[in-house]
């Protein structure tokens, strides 16, 4: 691997300035050439499994702008897909699936799952070799509670109010039912470590709606064991972990789950960032929404994030995805905010 990978000298403790640059969902709806290859793909899901077409959007972002990362263009439900579970993508309505029993569980077919995502498997191995050489390749997949609420509800919800129910009323099955997910996504996380992921990061975008107890069972848990099953097979790969509104749980997420990197959402103080910080690599956490602002309220934003954690080590980001209004020349202005001018 290339020494000038800056995140991943970031992961390893190292305090980098200016630090590395990614966002979260930089290959979407917000770029014009995104939308054409959307709409010449077909489905999403055809996007997501025709490796030509996964790599032309993964590296979209990369051509435009250089960020010093590139994510794998998937979905996190691919997996529940590759498990068996029927799943389409419809305009204005997002994912949506039939919804899963506690009896369906124990029917989850594990199989076939590598084979059904053999084509993201092979996007890996093709963007590896087609990256800048200083370029990280991250891989990623969906934390079991975040994939489990899509399962249970069929759809999003604003509080996940059906998966809860299902976790406190088939308090077993439920289990279960992430227990399978994490070990399937090890193994997805594995292979796409071995295709050529230089890291990978886990996303639990519904962290914040559990309480105290249930955060623990549902998202700390499950993290640990798939931190751990990667970490048995490759010790020296860095896995991200990314609990969206952890709040308060935030310092016990990384210490039990042994996460390396810690992705920060938009509501975590500059002050909790820096003690974060002080445990090792954080990365984060930019609303969205000022990328969107533009002018005062983005340069601002970017400002007082790289004062406060320009002294350890940091990679800067969004504090949640790139929402598809955002103006093209904002993501240019953070990107030369960030790089201090200076360009690439």
């Amino acid at each position: 691997m290339s020494a000038d990978r800056k995140m991943m000298r970031v992961l390893k403790g190292e305090a980098v300035f200016p630090p590395p640059l990614w966002m979260m969902r930089q290959a979407g709806r917000y770029l014009p050439e995104y939308r054409n290859s959307r709409k010449q793909a077909g489905s999403f899901l055809d996007l997501c499994y025709n490796p030509d077409r996964a790599v032309e959007v993964t590296l979209q972002p990369i051509e435009r702008f250089g960020f010093d990362a590139s994510i794998l263009f998937s979905d996190i439900l691919v997996v529940p897909h590759a498990l068996g579970r029927d799943l389409r993508f419809e305009e204005g309505r997002g994912p949506l699936m039939t919804p899963i029993t506690a009896a369906e569980i124990e029917a989850l077919d594990t199989q076939t799952f590598h084979v059904n995502l053999e084509p993201v498997y092979e996007t890996v191995r093709r963007l590896r070799r087609q990256l800048p050489d200083e370029t990280t390749l991250i891989g990623f997949c969906g934390a079991p509670w975040t994939v489990a609420t899509y399962m249970i509800a069929g759809h999003g919800t604003p509080d996940q109010a059906p998966a809860r129910l299902f976790a406190y009323r088939e308090s077993e099955a439920f289990r279960k039912l992430l227990a399978v997910l994490a070990d399937q996504s090890a193994a997805y996380l594995i292979r796409q470590i071995e295709a050529g992921a230089d890291t990978v990061q886990i996303f639990d975008s519904w962290s914040g709606v559990l309480d105290e107890a249930s955060f623990e069972a549902f998202c700390v848990e499950p993290v640990a064991r798939i931190v751990r099953k990667v970490h048995e097979v490759y010790p020296d790969v860095p896995v991200i972990g990314f609990p969206k509104g952890a709040g308060a749980n935030y310092t016990s997420y990384r210490h039990k789950t042994g996460v390396t990197g810690l992705g920060l959402d938009w509501s975590v103080p500059l002050s909790q960032a820096i003690e974060l910080q002080k445990d090792g690599a954080v990365q984060g956490n930019l609303d969205p929404l000022r990328l969107v602002a533009g002018g005062k309220a983005l340069s601002e934003g970017v400002s007082a994030i790289l004062n406060a954690m320009k002294d350890g080590p940091f990679i800067f980001n969004l504090g949640h995805g790139i929402v598809p209004e955002t103006p093209i020349a904002h993501v240019e202005a953070m990107v030369r905010q960030v790089r201090g001018e200076t360009g690439r």
